[in-house]
């Protein structure tokens, strides 16, 4: 049965009450709305019974520039940026954290308001992560992103969205998720639950900032790779998680964005996806900066005599339509 708008604003206010138990903050960021959990009855397939508890933790004490994540999730959802006039556009934001936690406002509270006050009606998600329990395994965030992306299209004329055109753009490691999603969007990676899971997973647009990319040793970056295939992957886990590997003339047209002097994630994850696009002839558009370094976020997280502060210009100009 079709998800109705009843069961949508039903699934909201279960989120509220989430939001309630976890101590997730409704005022955080700039304009937060609803938050609606992606799967019938909360948990995901696989948490059942895990042994978590989903909380959310602050790193910060400055309220200018909070800086909080979230751990434990076996509920994942997502949180809701409405624009004052939507014009249409819809995107997928999905934090990173290493695969070790989901880090919350610079990487999805902010960037949300951020790209609605430009008529993006935009969904960060909170999506599980592969190594806190031995159940979840390498594809359980992959399951996640492809949920969302499905729910988002089946609830498109409540948003005023395009759903055939709802993009992503993945942080870091969330990096490695938008890659996964955007190049291994059709694979079955759990049973079908509603009748969301008969539309496609296959995002418009793929925008990586900072993406974790490659699984092998010359580019990984240990942590992300150790949480999500284990600290001995064999070659053909590395091989069928390494996103540059996974690209085909199906990817979505991609947005990339590094700092060369990236010391966590190293800037050929970036190079090498953006060579894969090229001899699959996906359209590609790549921005190295000198400076940055990793987890930059956006606005005054940036020095101000910084040319990479202006990168959010740079994606509206790459998503804008032609002419």
């Amino acid at each position: 049965m079709a998800v109705s708008r009843r069961d949508w604003l039903r699934g909201s206010m279960m989120a509220a009450g989430l939001a309630t138990t976890t101590g997730l903050d409704r005022t955080a960021g700039a304009g937060t709305t609803e938050r609606v959990e992606i799967w019938p009855g909360g948990t995901g397939p696989g948490s059942e019974g895990a042994p978590l508890e989903q909380r959310m933790v602050a790193r910060s004490h400055d309220p200018a520039r909070p800086d909080r994540y979230m751990e434990g999730i076996t509920r994942p959802f997502l949180t809701i940026y409405r624009p004052a006039r939507p014009d249409g556009r819809a995107l997928l934001i999905i934090p990173g954290g290493g695969y070790q936690r989901v880090v919350v406002d610079k990487e999805g509270g902010e960037v949300g308001p951020l790209l609605a006050a430009r008529g993006f009606t935009c969904f960060v998600l909170t999506y599980r992560l592969p190594g806190e329990v031995p159940q979840h395994g390498p594809a359980v965030a992959l399951q996640d992103a492809q949920r969302a992306m499905r729910v988002i299209r089946s609830q498109a004329g409540i948003f005023g969205i395009d759903g055939g055109a709802p993009g992503v753009m993945g942080f870091s490691a969330g990096g490695h998720v938008a890659a996964m999603l955007g190049t291994r969007h059709a694979d079955t990676t759990y049973a079908a639950v509603d009748q969301a899971d008969r539309l496609p997973a296959r995002p418009a647009r793929l925008a990586l900032i900072y993406p974790v990319i490659g699984m092998g040793t010359s580019m990984a970056h240990r942590g992300s790779r150790d949480r999500l295939l284990g600290p001995s992957p064999t070659a053909a886990m590395v091989e069928r998680w390494s996103a540059d590997h996974q690209v085909t003339t199906d990817t979505p047209p991609v947005f990339l964005l590094h700092a060369t002097d990236d010391q966590a994630v190293l800037p050929e994850n970036s190079l090498a996806f953006h060579a894969a696009c090229r001899r699959a002839g996906v359209p590609a558009e790549l921005h190295l900066y000198p400076k940055g370094g990793h987890g930059f976020g956006h606005g005054d997280r940036i020095a101000a005599d910084n040319p990479l502060r202006r990168w959010p210009d740079l994606f509206l100009e790459w998503q804008a339509p032609a002419g």
